[in-house]
Parts: C-alpha cells; structure tokens; sequence
C-alpha cells in the first residue's frame, strides 16, 4: 500500500539502484571520497550548475542544513529563517548545534516563504552587542508547505542579504521539485540568483540515503571536510552514497522524478478541491498537497490504513507525494475522502 505520510516512504529508483549495484560490482576503490565514483559525480554536479562548485556528502538533510549553517556562523551569529523552516521546527536544534549556538530568527510570511522586508526587519531590529549579529538568511526550496520560490523572489532576498552582507543558504531537500515546477535551470535558482551554499536534496527523489552539499562560494567551504568527519558524516565507502547520483543526473532521472512528484501532486489537489467539506490550503506547487479535512473524516482515513501527517504549525493534513506514487493510489484516496465526506 502507498501512503502520504512522506517522500521518504518511497524506495529506491532503478536508475540509482542500478548504479550502486554498478559500484558494488566495480570491485575495490579508495575509501572517503577519493573513489572515481565521487569524483565523477562532484564534475557531473559541477556540470550541472555550470559553475566550478566543491561538492560534498553527507548522510541526511538535517546534517547537510546544520554543518552548512556552521560553515558560514560563528557561535554569536544569528540565521534568518521562516517561522516554518525545517531547520526551526523538524532538526532538533542541530544548525544551533553544530554551530556552537548560532541563534535561528524566525519570520513569519505568506506560503511559508520569507520576504526582502521580513529580512530587513529583522536585520534592522537591533544593532546592539547584546543582540545575536544576523549572518545567513536560509530559503526552504521547495517550501514546507509545498510552495516554490520564483526566481525573481530569490534574487530579491539575495539582494537585500547582500546589503546587509548576510550569506545566502538554501535548503533543497525537495530543490528537484522546485526546479520542475518552475522549469528554469537549476543555475537560475541558485548561484546565478545569488544562493551561496545549496543542500541538494536526493533522498526524497529516489536515492537510497545521501544529500549534496554544493558551496558555489568555494571560500566558505575551507575545511568543510572537517566538520564532515568530526560530525561523523564521513563515510568509508563514500561511493555507496555518491554512485546512486549518477542514476539520478544521467538521462535527467531526477527531474522526471519530481515531476511526476508533482504531477500526482498536482491530481490530488484537483480531485480534493471539489469535495464539499475539504479546502485545499495552499496551491501545491511542488509535491505536497495541504488540505483541511474533517477531523471525523481524518480518522476514518487512518482506521481503513492510511498514514499521513496532520501539521500543527501550517495546519491541515500532508498528503505527500513520491516518485513512484501511482495515479490509482491518487484517485482511490479521494475517492475514500469524497466517500466518507458524504456519510459525514
């Protein structure tokens, strides 16, 4: 049974299943990094971008987000981020973690996203010793609400940061939808508009485990590599995590990937807003769908098997959708939505 709990519940893609199965078999290779299946990857992602960049890898989304915020923090700075960023409300204090205490600031914005004069305002609030000095505004791309920043929107932020000489991170865990929905090059999005450091997200697009952490700023990433290996986010057999990413790049698989994402995402939307009784919160640009439901409605969902989450922080339930979900998995739930509305 599929579900829409999450894009992590997904498996593994053939095209990167394949190609670590390909550096299983490819016999002995150097270890941390120094294989050719990392370095071919690190000049695959360089193509990509169309930029020289330092790439590195680490495990999961909340190490690449919080060892990249402490690449560009001391202990007394501070990060501008929404109020509903992953990095404030879903990585356990890491960023603060890892970076000896840089402070989150939080603001709040329409569609979960910031905006130049939320950062202003937050930069111009106090300029005193006793205030956290503001150093990084960090943009969630797509948004926690399944929202996408336009690229006019980025080279806005990246425009005031810029003035108050405020570096620019991006957390990409879903950055493949984003640049499906927008259909720009992915170059458009980031250095090009101003974005110094780029979580590139892969495990929410097919990979098995593994995220990129791409400095078009290679200045800041001065022994980045040591943050890695005092984090434990070395990894030996470093080409087991980089090699399912030449599945992904090779061919475009990760932008088909997130753009049938989307396109599920796309069909829940359509099928949800013509229940009576359901509203479609935000419009899904990437590949998660928001919707209100009856709590009565909610529950009798989860009773028949169902499994998705009920936020708090934005409200409504979840409904996430994958790579691999199916359009009959799509219309059999709302078919059960629109159901269970009319007996309610």
């Amino acid at each position: 049974m599929q579900h829409f709990a999450s894009d992590n519940y997904a498996g593994i893609c053939p095209e990167a299943l394949a190609a670590l199965i390909e550096a299983n078999n490819s016999g002995h290779e150097p270890a941390y990094g120094d294989d050719s299946w990392t370095q071919g990857v690190c000049d695959r992602i360089r193509d990509l971008f169309q930029t020289d960049c330092e790439v590195f890898f680490v495990f999961n989304g909340t190490a690449a987000n919080s060892l990249a915020l402490a690449s560009l923090c001391q202990s007394y700075h501070s990060v501008i981020c929404h109020e509903l960023a992953h990095i404030e409300t879903d990585e356990c204090g890491g960023p603060e973690f890892f970076s000896g205490g840089s402070k989150l600031l939080t603001a709040p914005g329409m569609d979960g996203k910031l905006t130049p004069d939320a950062i202003e305002a937050i930069v111009t609030r106090r300029a005193d010793i006793h205030y956290p000095k503001p150093k990084v505004v960090t943009l969630t791309q797509s948004t926690e609400v399944g929202t996408v920043y336009t690229v006019e929107e980025i080279r806005a932020i990246a425009a005031i940061a810029k003035r108050r000489h405020l570096k620019v991170h991006m957390d990409g865990a879903r950055f493949a939808n984003a640049v499906a929905s927008l259909n720009v090059h992915p170059s458009e999005i980031t250095w090009r508009a101003g974005v110094d450091v780029l979580c590139f997200g892969g495990t929410k697009n097919g990979l098995p485990v593994g995220e990129a952490v791409i400095f078009f700023d290679k200045a800041l990433a001065v022994d980045f590599a040591y943050r890695l290996k005092q984090a434990g986010q070395l990894a030996s057999k470093m080409r087991f995590i980089s090699a399912p990413w030449l599945g992904l790049l090779n061919n475009d698989v990760w932008l088909r990937n997130a753009r049938h994402a989307n396109g599920m995402a796309q069909l829940m939307a359509e099928r949800l807003e013509g229940i009576e009784g359901v509203r479609v919160m935000f419009r899904p640009q990437g590949n998660a769908v928001f919707a209100e439901l009856p709590p009565a409605v909610a529950q009798a969902l989860r009773n028949k098997g169902w499994k998705f989450y009920q936020f708090i922080g934005s409200g409504g339930c979840r409904l996430m959708c994958a790579w691999d979900t199916l359009p009959e998995t799509v219309e059999q739930f709302a078919g059960e939505v629109r159901a269970l509305c009319a007996a309610h």
